[in-house]
């Protein structure tokens, strides 16, 4: 027998009805902490923003405190304004996809759109840049008996050398290699070691992401020793663009 708090009430009904209070406050709380960014939500085939959207808007500024004295960062950062990219629809139907009419590897169109990231290096867990030369990295080398691929040349997909392997840059925390340094006589060009095939056997390093003459338009760095989150979003993003723009097969259907 349940103990009883009044007639026709008891704590089982009690705790039944503070449950049901607590999930629907619950989804309340998560259907507008998710809204922190993106919205309002933008309509398909004429781009007009819809409504906030009331009581299931987004909830207030949150604050976060950044480590090593790189200050706060607010959510949501921004609402979602109109942007203009180098695209269009190829048809007006709703769901169309986007053609460019520029240069989509510069432009950021598609895959190869980037995220403006931080101005700054990422960071160890000493707040050390994590990501340098390998020359600049004391006590790091590359492993006996792997090559260390300087001076090979870089090959892209239509077989031509985009120039040559001048410097390796390591992840000092994941203890790899990100990035290839390929020789410029500009401001350093980097191409992610993710996207590189090794030919031991040619001496040679093969990264199918770009055609040759397509590395010169490669985002480079200001600095010479270090790689921003900002600058690594966009080189990331102009290799991987690559995949579908760097020439008009790879735009058509495979059936």
């Amino acid at each position: 027998m349940h103990p009883m708090v009044s007639t026709g009430i008891d704590v089982a009904l009690l705790v039944f009805w503070a449950f049901l209070l607590f999930f629907v406050c619950l989804i309340f709380y998560l259907r507008r902490e998710d809204r922190r960014e993106g919205y309002p939500l933008e309509d398909e085939a004429t781009g007009r923003l819809d409504t906030p959207g009331g009581v299931l808007h987004t909830a207030s500024t949150k604050s976060f405190l950044l480590p090593f004295g790189h200050g706060t960062v607010t959510a949501p950062t921004q609402g979602r304004e109109s942007v203009d990219i180098a695209a269009r629809r190829i048809e007006r139907s709703t769901g169309a996809p986007y053609a460019p009419t520029g240069d989509p590897l510069a432009d950021g169109i598609g895959p190869a759109a980037w995220a403006n990231r931080a101005k700054r290096p990422d960071l160890d867990m000493e707040g050390h840049p994590r990501i340098v030369p390998l020359s600049g990295a004391i006590g790091y080398s590359i492993a006996r008996g792997d090559a260390d691929l300087s001076g090979w040349p870089v090959v892209g997909a239509d077989g031509a050398v985009a120039g040559h392997v001048s410097e390796l840059w390591i992840d000092k925390a994941d203890r790899l290699i990100r990035y290839i340094q390929i020789e410029d006589a500009g401001a350093p060009l980097l191409a992610p070691m993710m996207m590189a095939k090794v030919d031991r056997r040619r001496s040679r390093v093969v990264i199918d992401a770009l055609n040759a003459a397509q590395f010169a338009g490669v985002p480079r760095l200001e600095a010479t020793d270090q790689i921003t989150l900002y600058e690594e979003e966009r080189v990331q993003a102009y290799f991987g663009g690559g995949y579908l723009y760097a020439n008009a097969g790879r735009q058509e259907p495979f059936l």
